[in-house]
């Protein structure tokens, strides 16, 4: 049994029944079949039905949007903007997705081409979070379509809402029975269906532990993994910066989705020349963050997604006072029923203590002073993880080392970090890897069939013919 509950108010929304056993194995029956017809269709008939789900999410965009806002606590306003991109994300494929699959030739000096083609290979399980409870579904979905793939997904158990309208969208656009199906499973069974040899690949998005545990299952089974799991950003301000334009920025990186989005900002690194002035307009400006309903359009965030994860933000923080950190204010419960917490700010945070290198899903941003641009590096470098970063400086040589030397799969260079559609999205290190988004998300979970031609020439004019 799944249970859907308010955020915002603590209030049962909806319960969802767990799929048996069973039912479990009829629907990756359904996948398969539908793979087999799927996989077969013209590109044009796989463009039209991408374009037609995304006029589906167009025309629900309110109902889809409320129930993200219910399930997870986003104000209604980034609900809407996910429904947006969502939209966006269908048409980029529905646009470019042919020719982001055109075959490719490539000569052989021996004589004749090898063909390059882009293949599907089957049913996709992706194991998703609750964050953003549609776009992250989308990632995989809409080029798994463009691919003649198929897809399960295995969303988290507090959208199970949002989950059953995404199925909702497809079948509506037209999407044949069985080409994508909500699974209401829960973690437990996820390795069994992982090692089932009708699932021909996963992808996650979730924490480090998750994504071990889904790694050590695909590896077994000797499938295809791409895993997204998080980080904690730098957010680098050096003396050339817009301090004005950063600080902006900075909190809306920080305070998105209440801080519970993998790219928000984390971690502040700011050059020791416009520190305090960083801080002071900074700190004016997070305490000035306005939690309350997420229904409500002068609300700038909602709840935490659930007191569970409240509660493990603010264990987060007085670990950190036990290490000697500062909180210099915010990370408080709000009175009332809800999954509330204040925007806060730590300062202090001992670089080789686990805090320092630890996420942390909520609006509490840490702050640390670089001595130069090297330092600045080494304190963004000083940590597990490398998925997105966002660099503050006016200097061409600065941006330029930032981009070369954070190692991190995405930097954004004098604006905050947000996933497009175009865009490959991915980290390295512990982040994970493999790419979502663009042709390069699109290319992970299909087979590159290499086609060798034979050249006009007779056959024993090409050498190595036997290899």
């Amino acid at each position: 049994m799944f249970r859907s509950v308010n955020p915002a108010t603590g209030e049962e929304i909806a319960t969802y029944e767990e799929l048996s056993p069973a039912e479990l194995d009829a629907k990756v029956d359904k996948a398969v079949a539908a793979f087999r017809h799927w996989r077969t269709t013209d590109l044009s008939e796989r463009t039209a039905l991408l374009s037609r789900i995304a006029d589906c999410f167009e025309a629900n965009k309110q109902r889809l949007a409320r129930m993200a806002s219910l399930e997870m606590g986003k104000t209604l306003a980034s609900a809407v903007a996910e429904v947006d991109k969502c939209i966006a994300g269908f048409h980029v494929y529905a646009k470019d997705g042919p020719s982001m699959l055109e075959p490719e030739r490539q000569p052989l000096a021996a004589g004749g081409t090898a063909e390059l083609r882009w293949l599907p290979i089957g049913p996709v399980l992706a194991i998703m979070p609750w964050n953003f409870p549609y776009w992250q579904a989308v990632r995989f979905l809409a080029p798994a379509i463009m691919a003649g793939n198929v897809g399960l997904l295995k969303h988290a158990s507090i959208v199970q809402g949002a989950a059953g309208l995404l199925e909702e969208m497809v079948t509506e656009a037209g999407g044949p029975e069985g080409l994508f199906q909500n699974l209401a499973i829960k973690s437990g069974a996820v390795a069994g269906l992982i090692a089932d040899d009708r699932i021909a690949a996963v992808t996650l998005t979730g924490s480090e532990g998750a994504g071990r545990s889904v790694a050590e299952a695909a590896g077994k089974a000797l499938k295809k993994v791409v895993l997204e799991l998080g980080g904690s950003d730098p957010f680098i301000i050096m003396p050339s910066a817009d301090l004005d334009e950063a600080v902006k920025q900075g909190v809306k990186a920080r305070v998105q989705n209440t801080g519970q989005s993998c790219v928000c900002a984390k971690r502040m690194i700011v050059h020791a020349d416009v520190h305090d002035a960083f801080l002071a307009k900074f700190a004016a400006a997070m305490k000035a963050v306005k939690a309350g309903d997420p229904f409500d359009p002068q609300t700038d965030m909602g709840p935490l997604s659930s007191f569970e994860q409240r509660d493990t933000v603010l264990k987060q923080l007085e670990e950190a006072k036990g290490l000697g950190a500062t909180l210099l204010f915010g990370g408080e419960k709000i009175d009332g029923p809800g999954a509330f917490v204040t925007a806060g700010i730590l300062t202090n945070v001992p670089l080789d203590s686990p805090l320092a290198a630890e996420e942390i899903f909520g609006p509490i941003a840490m702050l640390f002073r670089a001595a130069d641009l090297d330092d600045a590096i080494r304190i963004a470098n000083h940590i597990p993880f490398g998925l997105g970063s966002s660099a503050w400086t006016k200097d061409p040589a600065e941006q330029e080392r930032f981009i070369r030397d954070i190692e991190a799969g995405m930097t954004a260079i004098n604006e905050m970090l947000a996933s497009a559609p175009e865009a490959p999205f991915g980290g390295v290190k512990r982040s994970g890897h493999g790419r979502e988004l663009s042709r390069y998300g699109l290319h992970e979970f299909m087979n590159l069939k290499t086609v060798m031609h034979a050249a006009d020439a007779p056959q024993g004019a090409r050498t190595g013919a036997l290899d």
